[in-house]
């Protein structure tokens, strides 16, 4: 029986280019791990449920890291890390939202080595699906989650499709909301996905949750100038106020003149496989003051179709809560 004190046996590439990077993914394909920090990577290692043949070290690449202006906002490397992320001066002046998620993000110690692109394509946190039960989402016929039995505190209340586990990642919600650009590339070119269309559910794609495929890396995000500046509000209901994942999250960027509301976006985190838009909160509070009164006004707005599972009904009564907050904090 293999020990799980140990890794187990696989080669390593260490490229300090892009490109060569880009060439062994393509050839590697499904058989490759792309490794950024590693904190989401080494514990699948250890518990041997994911054996790929090689490790794809992208840590030497310094053309992923960083943030730099471009026409139109700014562009944030792959691997930056959420501390870097946090405390970068650009992303604190104009784009606050992302950087108030990042530094909720686990712990310190973890976000001086976790990136931001880590955080984006870390997988579902479903203990079921950690410890290797043949699950839908590991290619089984059964939910565990989702039986009279199963331990279904963290997941889904809306889209679940078989799999009802949710998005574990603080940014994303925050990168949906700032209306962010995804820049992949493979050895073929590249392309730009909008944040919102860049994440997957399980009716799309059970085994992934990005559209990110064998051979591509996510090597930048591109944020636009359109939110730069705005009113921005983050906040994360956990368990405990550092280490744990979201119970719910939210990211709103808001547009206001004369104090009221021109456009806004709402994204709830932890509540579906995706960041989740909430668009009958948004046009619900175009046009309106941003005060109590509108707060009150969205009453159960957000949580509209919820349908939650056997123990995570007090997620209905969070993500109407925190975005009825946005408006008064």
């Amino acid at each position: 029986m293999p020990s799980h004190d140990v890794m187990p046996n696989m080669e390593l590439y260490q490229p300090v280019q892009v490109e060569d990077a880009l060439a062994l993914a393509g050839r590697l394909a499904e058989r490759g791990w792309l490794l950024g920090g590693g904190q989401d990577t080494y514990g699948w290692l250890k518990d041997r449920t994911k054996s790929p043949e090689a490790m794809i070290d992208l840590n030497g690449i310094e053309s992923l890291r960083g943030v730099r202006e471009i026409a139109d906002g700014i562009e944030i490397g792959a691997l930056t890390t959420l501390t870097e992320l946090a405390n970068n001066p650009l992303v604190r002046e104009r784009y606050s939202l992302l950087a108030d998620a990042a530094v909720k993000v686990a712990s310190p110690q973890i976000r001086n080595v976790g990136t931001v692109g880590g955080n984006l394509v870390q997988d579902v946190r479903c203990w079921y699906y950690r410890r290797g039960l043949s699950c839908y989402r590991a290619g089984g016929n059964l939910c565990y989650a989702d039986t009279p039995q199963g331990m279904n505190r963290e997941h889904a209340i809306f889209n679940a499709s078989r799999c009802v586990a949710v998005t574990p990642s603080d940014t994303a919600p925050a990168l949906v909301a700032l209306d962010a650009s995804m820049v992949i590339r493979s050895s073929e070119g590249e392309r730009v996905v909008p944040a919102e269309e860049f994440f997957v559910g399980p009716n799309v794609d059970i085994r992934n949750t990005t559209v990110l495929r064998p051979g591509e890396i996510l090597t930048a995000v591109r944020l636009p100038a359109t939110w730069a500046n705005a009113t921005f509000y983050f906040e994360k209901v956990a368990d405990r106020n550092v280490w744990d994942f979201a119970l719910v999250n939210i990211a709103v960027a808001m547009r206001e003149s004369g104090g009221v509301i021109q456009d806004a976006r709402f994204v709830a985190g932890a509540v579906q496989c995706t960041p989740r838009r909430l668009v009958d909160v948004e046009n619900a509070v175009r046009g309106q003051p941003r005060n109590e009164a509108t707060a009150q006004m969205l009453g159960t707005l957000a949580s509209q179709g919820a349908q939650p599972l056997n123990h995570n009904g007090f997620k209905i009564h969070l993500v109407d809560s925190l975005a009825r907050r946005a408006l008064i904090a």
